[in-house]
């Protein structure tokens, strides 16, 4: 087997998480008396980490370094409260992650949300499924850079070339390529196929199960 070893992205990948993200900005938003935004909307803030997606949120007025990390704190209070009440794993996922535990290959978690979060919800979720949940804990490590996707294969001993990188946004595909890792979009996620293949998906799978062919 050529692939040993699969990195995944969470939001928009593993989970749908976008009405619980969008509730906790909501919120925010209200408290400040600032316009609120649709799912719709918020599906292009995510993939670049919260707090990013808190300055895409707030009015282009409103919009300063303080206002950032203001409402930043308080969105992740809020959203720590409710990240796990409406997100749910996609159509397939867990019979994908009980087939591929029976194969012995490796699973982990890298996202841009916040390492806080990202393990909450990995644990929650996934219990035992993957040996690392790994998320945002400085912007300097924000993907694109690979540093933590390259960390993982260290762990594990594997090469870079071992491993299938599974995302559904550009950041992710883009991660994949400077960590030398096989890119496979996802079209269940947050962003269109045509976005995912432009920015290097090498494939782009339509249900779970089609990772199963890959390997």
């Amino acid at each position: 087997m050529k692939y040993k070893g699969i990195i995944f992205d969470l939001d928009g990948t593993l989970v749908d998480s976008l009405h619980d993200i969008s509730d906790a900005m909501n919120i925010v938003l209200k408290g400040l008396n600032y316009p609120t935004h649709t799912y719709e909307t918020y599906q292009y803030f995510i993939g670049s980490g919260l707090r990013n997606l808190v300055s895409k949120a707030l009015p282009a007025t409103n919009n300063s370094e303080n206002d950032i990390e203001v409402s930043f704190e308080n969105m992740v209070r809020e959203y720590r409260k409710i990240c796990t009440i409406k997100t749910k794993p996609y159509d397939g996922i867990v019979e994908l992650l009980d087939n591929l535990n029976s194969q012995n290959i490796k699973l982990a978690v890298f996202s841009n949300k916040a390492d806080e979060l990202t393990k909450k919800i990995a644990s929650e979720l996934f219990p035992d499924y993957f040996d690392t949940a790994v998320g945002l804990s400085s912007e300097e490590l924000k993907k694109p850079n690979p540093f933590e996707a390259v960390a993982i294969s260290k762990n594990w001993n594997l090469k870079p070339e071992e491993i299938l990188f599974v995302g559904d946004s550009d950041i992710d595909m883009q991660t994949a390529i400077n960590a030398n890792m096989f890119p496979v979009g996802v079209s269940w996620g947050y962003r269109t196929e045509e976005e995912l293949k432009s920015s290097g998906a090498k494939m782009v799978i339509n249900n779970a199960s089609e990772l199963i062919e890959i390997l």
